[in-house]
């Protein structure tokens, strides 16, 4: 009975809120146009030539678009009869949905978690099964799946002690939430005890390993970095900082300026997380004294260009291939960190900052492995430090990336066990 109250408070707080919600899209937008478009997906609203009964999985960025990959490309197969409807919430996540799959899964915005669009999105769709991902967890929307009998799978399942004690604030309303789930799978065992910490049935929860893990190169990613590898003139050292955020930058520079004078070769790429930034970047290295050249301009990158801005989407796989050394953004400020296997499946050493709290076991996998470096501290000197420490011993290199990518393939397997659940409850 408390659970229902507490929901129904959620409900009527959530609708009071749908103004708010509305005014955050539409200043997203200012900055980033793509908000706009298609907002009555954002209130359950979806095309009339819905193919329903199928399969819904959410991926709420980009990053989670890539790293579902080989379990979408799974479910494709194995479930060739139903339709595969991925969800994002981000207009980038969605345009990775596009470039992944194309019109081989059906893709829409996840509606917010307010009881009318969440209803309408329900209505419309009646999946068989619908599949969240990490702590993905929409108490209106898994509610109403529940009541309509949909399976309901959290796979990847990350629950760090933070958030555990966050959520406990809310437990009468998030520890039912969870319980509605037919299967909670979890990274790691850590993240499995987080779980019944917060209140979950262990019966529904076990550890499954990382999906993140399942990656692999592909001929597109192949044919991708030959293409890149065109623009690049001579012999240059490439230093790839990627997914940056507001301060990374900066970061970076800093530390460049050191380098570039001990490594004249040395090309810093710089690939921002978000696209709305890509022209405040721009501006920056060049107020700093720096020759850019922008990825959209699809210009050669001369002997006298010392930065290559990447503002295009879908090619960081491909630069890491070109990459004599990579530095995942995020990990310097409070953002949590990006994910380093995807470095690691080219075998490319890897430098991150302090926090990786994003992917805490992941790292910690890497750090036993001795196939990362982290630095303690944000600071420009430890950084441009790191790199040249690396730029400096090619037995260090190759090192550092075999360590890593030995990791990748010992830990792979997640997504053919979180195939084999859906199995169960589908078939159950």
């Amino acid at each position: 009975m408390k659970y229902f109250v507490s929901l129904l408070c959620y409900r009527l707080l959530s609708f009071l809120l749908l103004p708010v919600l509305i005014i955050t899209l539409l200043l997203r937008s200012i900055n980033h146009a793509k908000y706009r478009h298609r907002l009555l997906e954002r209130f359950g609203w979806l095309s009339r030539r819905t193919t329903v009964g199928g399969i819904v999985v959410h991926a709420a960025s980009v990053g989670e678009v890539i790293a579902l990959k080989a379990f979408i490309e799974q479910l494709l197969h194995h479930y060739s009869g139903l339709s595969i409807t991925i969800t994002t919430f981000t207009p980038t996540g969605s345009a990775q949905v596009k470039k992944l799959f194309g019109d081989r899964v059906q893709h829409f915005y996840l509606p917010l978690d307010i009881f009318c669009c969440t209803w309408l999105f329900l209505r419309t769709l009646k999946p068989t099964a619908m599949i969240f991902m990490e702590t993905e967890l929409w108490p209106n929307l898994i509610q109403q799946a529940k009541n309509r009998q949909v399976k309901l799978l959290l796979i990847n399942g990350r629950l760090s002690k933070n958030s555990v004690k966050n959520y406990q604030k809310l437990s009468w309303l998030i520890s039912p939430t969870i319980n509605n789930f037919n299967k909670i799978l979890s990274q790691s065992q850590d993240n499995y005890q987080n779980f019944i910490d917060l209140g979950a049935d262990p019966l529904r929860c076990e550890v499954s390993g990382n999906i993140k893990f399942d990656i692999s190169l592909t001929s597109k990613i192949a044919q991708q970095s030959k293409d890149l590898m065109e623009f690049v003139e001579g012999e240059r050292l490439l230093w790839v900082v990627a997914s940056t955020h507001e301060g990374d930058e900066e970061l970076a520079l800093k530390a460049f300026d050191k380098l570039k004078i001990l490594y004249p070769a040395l090309l810093l790429v710089i690939v921002p997380r978000h696209p709305e930034r890509f022209d405040q970047i721009a501006s920056l290295c060049v107020t700093q004294g720096h020759s850019v050249v922008r990825r959209s301009d699809f210009t050669s990158i001369a002997a006298e260009n010392s930065i290559w801005l990447i503002d295009s989407l879908g090619e960081l796989m491909a630069l890491y291939d070109l990459a004599t050394v990579v530095t995942m953004g995020g990990s310097f400020s409070d953002i949590g960190g990006h994910n380093p296997l995807e470095p690691a499946l080219f075998k490319k050493p890897i430098i991150v900052g302090p926090d990786m709290s994003n992917f805490t076991e992941v790292q910690q996998q890497l750090l036993q492995a001795k196939g990362v470096i982290q630095l303690e501290k944000t600071q420009a000197l430890l950084l441009s430090n790191a790199v040249e420490e690396i730029l400096e011993d090619e037995v260090l290199q190759k090192k550092l990336g075999e360590q890593a990518y030995r990791t990748v393939l010992a830990n792979q397997g997640a997504s053919e066990r979180s195939l084999n659940q859906l199995n169960k409850l589908i078939n159950n």
